[in-house]
């Protein structure tokens, strides 16, 4: 597959007009001008089903917010469904491969809410929410429950939270369509754990940290969807002493190399995995090519990278040495306004 169609998210506080698209020429190693896939409120984290046929996006619309589902037709989105409440909208949203279920995190209500997927609209009324409780060391940041990411574990029948303001990940599984807490995983005080990339082979999982800017090693015992630290290291280079937030978290698929965007250092970490652990050795860092990485991906082919650069609104696409792990510039950036969250089609 030489061409492959990507989206991207956005906040639309600015000039933005919602969900864009593009094309990634892995033989040019190009990006196509974007277009308007879809005109939303703030669509900042999308999903793709696993058979390309629905986008979900997160979604806001006046005072109330929720997660909209789309037909992708053509690089085009059509909405097919919305579901909406009163208050602030989902800062993550994931379908599960089975495409059963559709699931959003909310940060400023703490909130993890599951939905079935409807075969005409995509998207049915939640049948669960789970209310996270608690506070942490920081203050100003984690005065409250501010669940940050929520998603399907790969291959396992789990769901997994990451809570920012409780220092938390909460496992849980579906039963009779309510999501049920199995275990708990305590991240140290004041740390703000982010967003999850599980390992494709290994029972290994990594976290990074919004706030003390760590990417954290966890061991993952899938018979009952336990885990427990075993690593923790910097995103940083030492000698920075400026302001940065942790962000993204990827894994290559081969599972050699953990990638990490740094907010305000405005770089990529690259993190080569152990074999027999999957504890993490820091590789280098790369330039954004922008400001405020918020999220990264790694194309289906496993060959390129792209930033998205919120600040700066711009996409930047990498190139990826399969062998070394390192990163570099194709050259291609493409301009998206408040760019968020991007995402690919699956390989078909």
């Amino acid at each position: 597959m030489s061409t492959i169609r990507g989206f991207v998210g956005t906040y639309t506080r600015e000039e933005s007009k919602g969900i864009y698209t593009f094309k990634l020429d892995t033989e040019k190693k190009t990006l196509s001008q974007p277009e308007v896939a879809a005109e939303a409120g703030n669509p900042t984290y999308l999903a793709v089903s696993r058979d390309n046929r629905h986008l979900y996006s997160v979604i806001r619309k006046g005072r109330a917010g929720g997660v909209a589902a789309w037909r992708i037709e053509d690089g085009r989105l059509k909405k097919s469904g919305e579901q909406l409440s009163e208050g602030a909208a989902p800062c993550y949203v994931a379908v599960d491969p089975d495409n059963r279920y559709v699931l959003s995190g909310n940060y400023h209500r703490g909130t993890a809410d599951l939905y079935p997927v409807d075969s005409g609209t995509g998207i049915a009324s939640p049948v669960d929410t789970d209310y996270h409780q608690g506070s942490s060391a920081n203050p100003d940041r984690q005065e409250g429950p501010h669940v940050h990411f929520a998603d399907f574990t790969p291959g396992q029948p789990y769901i997994v939270t990451i809570d920012l303001g409780t220092d938390q990940l909460t496992t849980y599984q579906i039963d009779g369509q309510r999501l049920k807490v199995l275990s708990l995983l305590d991240f140290p005080a004041g740390t703000g754990p982010r967003h999850i990339a599980f390992h494709p082979q290994a029972p290994v999982a990594y976290v990074v940290s919004e706030l003390s800017n760590e990417l954290f090693t966890l061991d993952f015992r899938a018979a009952t969807g336990e885990f427990s630290i075993s690593q923790a290291v910097g995103t940083l280079p030492a000698d920075y002493g400026g302001q940065s937030s942790g962000a993204a978290v990827k894994i290559s698929p081969d599972g050699r190399f953990v990638y990490v965007s740094n907010r305000g250092h405005n770089s990529i970490a690259v993190f080569q995995t152990e074999a027999d652990s999957g504890k993490v050795t820091p590789a280098g860092y790369v330039s954004a090519g922008g400001s405020w990485p918020r999220d990264i991906e790694i194309d289906p082919s496993g060959h390129f990278l792209i930033a998205a650069n919120q600040y700066s609104g711009n996409v930047v696409l990498f190139e990826r040495d399969v062998e070394s792990g390192r990163l570099t510039e194709t050259g291609s950036v493409i301009q998206v306004p408040e760019a968020v969250c991007v995402k690919f089609l699956y390989e078909s």
